[in-house]
């Protein structure tokens, strides 16, 4: 089968590999029919995430047809259309059975280094690095899929792929952040990051009840479509985000704030411009301007979610303002399972339509070309949609 395989730092390519097989009498395989590319995907691309190995299968959001089910899998049946969540679960362990998904003790079989990069394991992720179990992922025609009974979701025929793809992985990851911020009427929510997760995150925080949403980016169509979405903007490039933002909150500050950007944020800074040194020095892993901005303007008492991935230790935090101002902090991978079916309602419901964010479909072939584009805001690029086998039927 064809996949996009990593091979170093700002190299990927389409390869024939293998095709997956059974391995576990619980695992289904799935014939990708539609893929995407994922703003953490970019973190693998510019090398900013440990533990990645040449010839490793990258992907996390897809969802396709089940061609193959394990003995012991009888909640799926060939032919079942299903969308796979980016985190694996076993759905027997102590944190799976609290729905905390994505902290699973038993899908990451290399456990060994996340504990000793974080001291326990997280689940495993699909097309995510050896430390999140190494597992191959779905930008590819077919994809194994472990604990099936568990993750995958079955989905009508009455809704096309695009409708329900994002239910992988940002719708799920930009309500969890919109629900984290445990939004009041009346409520202010501002939103650092314009991409995928941002957008989905500004359509769930008005879903959630908020009155006012505020996003803010520097790329032009990121904020367009933010204010098609019911977001007021703002734009980092035109002035102190801090200063603006307590203006338009009549001096208290935003209720709660997303930092919807993560490990690899821009700015115009000077802490932004010392990040990126220092990085590309490898004197530090991330680069955390918008968490800093976060908890800077978020007001007393106030919430700092964060879907944005981090992945190691952060520099020149201000955590003495977090503390004097009582700030909450909520954060982590999504938990996958426990969102999924209630989006999929409200997507049957017509109350959102994720397809939105969509702005490019692309064979797989073209993929190499299509991360870059992505990561360098070519062609006003948003979201990127893979197709393995041409157009599906649905």
């Amino acid at each position: 089968m064809k996949a996009l395989v990593w091979h170093a730092t700002n190299d990927v390519r389409i390869e024939r590999v293998p095709d997956p097989t059974i391995l576990n009498p619980r695992d289904a395989i799935v014939k990708v029919t539609t893929t995407a590319i994922c703003g953490s995907d970019l973190h693998l691309l510019d090398g900013y995430i440990p533990t990645m190995q040449a010839g490793d299968i990258l992907g996390h959001e897809f969802m396709g047809e089940v061609v193959e089910v394990g003995k012991e899998n009888t909640n799926l049946r060939v032919g079942d259309r299903v969308v796979v969540p980016f985190t694996i679960a076993c759905g027997r362990c102590f944190f799976c059975q609290r729905q905390m998904w994505s902290l699973c003790d038993n899908s990451n079989p290399n456990a060994w280094m996340a504990e000793k990069v974080y001291g326990y394991t997280t689940s495993g992720l699909f097309g995510y690095s050896h430390l999140t179990g190494g597992y191959a992922g779905g930008q590819a025609q077919y994809a194994r899929v472990p604990f099936a009974d568990v993750g995958p979701l079955k989905v009508p025929d009455s809704l096309a792929d695009e409708q329900v793809l994002f239910l992988s992985d940002i719708f799920p990851t930009g309500y969890m952040a919109a629900e984290n911020c445990e939004i009041q009427p009346g409520d202010t929510i501002a939103i650092w990051g314009g991409g995928p997760v941002g957008q989905m995150a500004i359509r769930s925080a008005f879903l959630l009840g908020a009155e006012r949403v505020v996003a803010i980016d520097d790329v032009a169509e990121r904020l367009r479509l933010a204010e098609e979405g019911g977001a007021e903007t703002l734009n980092f490039d035109d002035g102190d985000i801090f200063e603006r933002l307590r203006a338009m909150t009549g001096g208290r500050g935003p209720d709660a704030c997303i930092d919807a950007v993560g490990l690899e944020a821009h700015g115009a800074t000077l802490d932004a411009y010392v990040d990126r040194a220092k990085a590309a020095a490898f004197l530090a892993t991330d680069r955390p301007n918008a968490l800093r901005q976060a908890i800077h303007a978020c007001r007393k008492g106030g919430i700092v979610s964060i879907p944005g991935v981090y992945g190691g230790f952060l520099d020149k935090i201000p955590f003495g303002a977090a503390f004097q101002k009582g700030l909450t902090f909520k954060m982590g991978q999504t938990h996958m399972m426990k969102y999924m079916r209630p989006l999929l309602t409200r997507i049957e419901r017509g109350e959102i339509d994720p397809s939105f964010v969509i702005t490019h479909r692309l064979p797989l072939d073209a993929a190499p070309e299509a991360y870059k584009m992505f990561r360098d805001h070519k062609d006003a690029c948003i979201k990127v949609v893979l197709k393995p086998h041409g157009e599906t039927i649905h």
